[in-house]
């Protein structure tokens, strides 16, 4: 028998494989595995308020405007997942130490709004006007402008009004704490109604104007005055000729 080439008709065919798509939960993509635990719309918010120290329901109602259903199912979800424990009797809720791993994750996620989100979303900062007061300042450490970071300098911040109370801020190390209390020392204080407030620190009013008309007054050494650091993050300008 010759041999050679096989003829057409004995040729094998090459055989044809179809590739299935996947399951998204069965590809390893640790981003994706991530927000299987933590991407729910409201679990990282939770987590972040809770990162303030331990909240009763209705606190946590006060600071997210979550329905009451909707915050009672995220809870029990968090606390089954271990990223929260619930205390005894109406103690309310703590951040457990995994919850607290997520510290990092939260923080970059409000940086990126501060310096990115409000401008990529053309989001208009003055529908936050009417925002409680304390939400605002305890967002100050996501709101340190880069310029800041090497400051040592403790403000006291004194709001009349709706909303109003007295916070201690502190910035140190590249790292700014709220407190809702008196400072022992404070470098400078500010007092103004808690809407006024508001909108300086969202931008939406000028600090120095509002000083000079007398909406709000500034007490403290004159180094420490120069620097106003609370206010939506804005990246500096190119020198001219730059």
């Amino acid at each position: 028998m010759a041999t050679g080439s096989p003829s057409p008709s004995e040729t094998p065919s090459r055989p044809t494989t179809r590739r299935e798509v996947p399951r998204p939960g069965g590809i390893y993509d640790p981003v994706g595995r991530a927000l299987d635990a933590i991407g729910d719309r409201w679990s990282l918010v939770l987590v972040r308020h809770l990162l303030l120290g331990n909240q009763g329901f209705q606190d946590l109602r006060m600071r997210t405007g979550i329905a009451p259903r909707v915050l009672s199912g995220r809870l029990k979800d968090l606390v089954e997942q271990g990223f929260v424990e619930q205390l005894e009797g109406r103690a309310g809720y703590a951040i457990s130490e995994l919850g607290r791993s997520l510290e990092p994750i939260v923080a970059a996620i409000a940086r990126w709004y501060t310096r990115h989100g409000s401008e990529a979303l053309q989001t208009d900062t003055e529908q936050f006007t009417e925002t409680s007061p304390q939400s605002i300042i305890e967002s100050l450490p996501f709101l340190l402008r880069d310029d800041a970071r090497d400051a040592d300098v403790t403000f006291e911040i004194r709001l009349t009004g709706h909303g109003g109370g007295v916070w201690t801020v502190r910035i140190r190390d590249g790292h700014c704490s709220v407190e809702p209390d008196f400072a022992e020392r404070a470098d400078v204080r500010y007092t103004a109604d808690a809407r006024t407030w508001c909108a300086v620190a969202l931008g939406v009013a000028d600090a120095r104007e509002v000083v000079r008309n007398g909406d709000m007054t500034k007490e403290g050494s004159a180094e420490a005055m120069d620097h106003y650091f609370h206010q939506i993050y804005r990246p500096a300008e190119p020198e001219a000729g730059a």
